[in-house]
């Protein structure tokens, strides 16, 4: 569906589990190939994409989704319907990239919470994939499949609106139409090597993630003044000074006089540039506009299942494994899977805060049920426990040879540019304080992932294993990744 026509055409099947499909177009430009990605028609009940002229003649599109067999309401419809935090009607919390990592099972876990969710994502977190050659070692439904199947199985709901925060006209519907209580947002390109491949995935980084954030700030400030931005930024933001990390703000006595300022910001990579700058810009709103926004700085992410997610294959999350966007964990265990050596990366040094994806979507749930006041820029350092890389080889060592793995390290040439070995202490109370509970990496825990990462071994594609991106060799060429 290269283009649009000028004209309207429709597709009318007269059954309840049929497709009712609609286009209307009112200019013969092409529709941006990110907004064709992955949409699978026949298993909605309704889309519809308008494309609507702006004020300077711009051509937008909005997409929607509206799952299928909604006549069909379940006992578990009524249980959703109850009371949250006083309300009389279910809060509605919009999860922006929704269809990716730590999305995913955020959206799935505040919907099994009694939380009205939307997801709002252009689905070009696929599109990374199909690009570089990588892959998920999970299996990954598409984004209609996944919704249907979570309807089929709790019957809760989950709205679905197919487009790119870039484009503030397709922003703004998806608010006027959803009107948000809370935006989680994770809709971001969140790797650092995947910026540092080449100048123009340096520039996208920034450009989606700065301008996608300023847009929902402008989003909350025109169509939801009340609503609470969750914002998604990382623990790369500090970096690795050689004092404490505190949680967003530092006091400082400085010739005579004290004031609490924002902690430094010590970015490695154009990606936690691009997040420092959205912790600038939601700063400023807050205090400019009364915006009220808690920024969760999040460590490591570990693991792939939640309760929600183990539900049913359809509903597996991705599993990264590659240089590109696995994370540390992640990829020592399934390359202990394969038999291949653990990849530490110089020294082995590099201490990070880490913590398991259940705690990711439950430190969410908490910012939610516990929201920022008006004009309140809140920051949590999102993690539960601190490890070197080679303190976590050491334990995926250990834990393999409980498997039976014959578990081997190797350290290669550190293709970023960072300290191999330095101080590392960062608090994290304040979510503790609101009622976090912790899944701290246990042994049973460690075992459940390599078997995990065993029985999907078959899948692995050990070219993707070795580190590809040099922090030194970033240059303005175009990369390209041969067949």
């Amino acid at each position: 569906m290269a283009h649009l026509l000028s004209s309207t055409c429709s597709l009318d099947v007269s059954s309840s589990n049929k497709l009712h499909f609609k286009l209307v177009n009112q200019c013969s430009t092409p529709i941006p190939t990110s907004f064709n990605m992955g949409i699978s028609f026949p298993l909605l009940k309704k889309i519809s994409l308008q494309r609507k002229r702006s004020s300077q003649s711009q051509c937008v599109i909005r997409a929607s989704a509206v799952s299928m067999s909604q006549e069909a309401k379940t006992q578990n419809d009524t249980v959703s319907q109850q009371t949250i935090d006083g309300a009389s009607t279910r809060k509605k919390v919009m999860v922006i990239g929704g269809d990716g990592y730590c999305g995913w099972a955020t959206a799935l876990h505040l919907s099994k919470k009694g939380y009205e969710v939307a997801i709002v994502d252009n689905l070009i977190r696929r599109l990374f994939d199909n690009q570089l050659g990588l892959d998920s070692l999970t299996p990954i439904s598409s984004i209609h499949n996944r919704i249907r199947r979570w309807k089929s199985l709790t019957g809760k709901d989950i709205q679905l609106f197919v487009g790119d925060i870039c484009e503030f006209d397709f922003l703004a519907e998806a608010f006027k139409s959803f009107e948000p209580d809370a935006v989680v947002h994770y809709g971001e390109q969140r790797s650092a090597p995947y910026s540092m491949i080449d100048r123009s995935r340096a520039v996208f980084t920034q450009h989606n993630n700065v301008i996608g954030t300023l847009n929902v700030l402008f989003a909350i400030k025109e169509f939801r003044e009340e609503c609470h931005l969750v914002k998604l930024g990382t623990m790369g933001e500090y970096g690795t000074p050689n004092i404490d990390i505190e949680e967003g703000y530092i006091t400082i006595a400085h010739n005579g006089r004290t004031d609490t300022l924002p902690y430094p910001k010590q970015a490695s990579s154009f990606y936690h540039l691009s997040k420092v700058h959205d912790s600038h810009n939601i700063a400023f709103t807050c205090k400019a506009w009364g915006i009220r926004a808690t920024d969760l700085n999040q460590g490591v992410v570990y693991g792939v299942r939640t309760d929600e997610t183990a539900m049913h294959e359809e509903l597996v999350n991705r599993l990264d494994y590659d240089g590109v966007f696995g994370t540390a964990l992640n990829r020592f265990c399934v390359q202990a899977a394969v038999g291949h050596p653990l990849t530490v990366y110089g020294k082995g040094g590099q201490t990070r805060g880490y913590l398991d994806i259940r705690d990711t979507v439950q430190c969410v749930e908490i910012a939610i049920a516990n929201p920022a006041q008006p004009g309140e820029f809140r920051v949590f350092n999102q993690f539960t426990e601190q490890f070197s890389v080679n303190e976590l080889a050491a334990l995926v060592t250990k834990a393999g040879a409980k498997l039976g793995l014959e578990v081997k390290t190797t350290s290669v040439p550190n293709p970023r540019v960072e300290a191999e070995e330095h101080y590392y202490n960062a608090k994290h109370t304040k979510l503790y304080e609101l009622g976090l509970q912790p899944h701290l990496l246990s042994d049973s825990l460690l075992d459940s992932l390599l078997n995990f990462a065993v029985q999907y071994k078959d899948h692995v594609d050990t070219k993707q294993i070795m580190p590809s991106v040099s922090w030194k060799k970033i240059g303005a060429k175009p990369k390209t990744v041969a067949a």
